[in-house]
C-alpha cells in the first residue's frame, strides 16, 4: 500500500511542479528508509525487527510498555530493555531513537 501511495504521490508532484513552477516541492520517501533499517537490522547490529524494547512479550503473554500484569501468579512489569539503541521498535508501534536516526540520516542524505 505504501509503495502504491508513493507512486501516486510522485505522479501528483510531477503534475504540481508543472502547474506551480515557482514552488519548491520535495518528496521524502520515509518508507524506503524504514524498510532498509528493518531489512538490514542484523547487519546494523540491531535486534530482530519483530522484537520490541519496551514491554513483556513471552509466548502469548503480553504486558505493554509501562504496565503491570499478573502472569502465572507472578506480577510482571512491562519495562524497557537495557540497550534501546539495539532495537528498531520501542513498543511495537514507535521506532526507537536509533531507528529514527537511521531513517532521518538516510532521508536527509537521499540514500537507503
Amino acid at each position: 500500500m505504501a509503495m502504491e501511495f508513493n507512486r501516486q504521490l510522485k505522479d501528483k508532484i510531477i503534475k504540481l511542479r508543472t502547474e506551480l513552477p515557482e514552488a519548491s516541492i520535495t518528496h521524502v520517501d520515509v518508507y524506503t528508509a524504514k524498510i532498509s533499517v528493518i531489512s538490514r537490522a542484523n547487519n546494523l547490529g540491531m535486534a530482530d525487527p519483530k522484537k520490541v524494547c519496551c514491554g513483556y512479550h513471552v509466548n502469548y503473554d503480553h504486558v505493554w510498555c509501562g504496565n503491570k500484569a499478573t502472569i502465572n501468579k507472578t506480577e510482571v512489569y512491562g519495562g524497557s530493555c537495557e540497550d534501546p539503541s539495539a532495537f528498531i521498535s520501542w513498543d511495537g508501534l514507535h521506532y526507537t531513537q536509533a531507528a529514527n536516526k537511521f531513517v532521518a540520516d538516510h532521508t536527509l542524505e537521499g540514500s537507503s
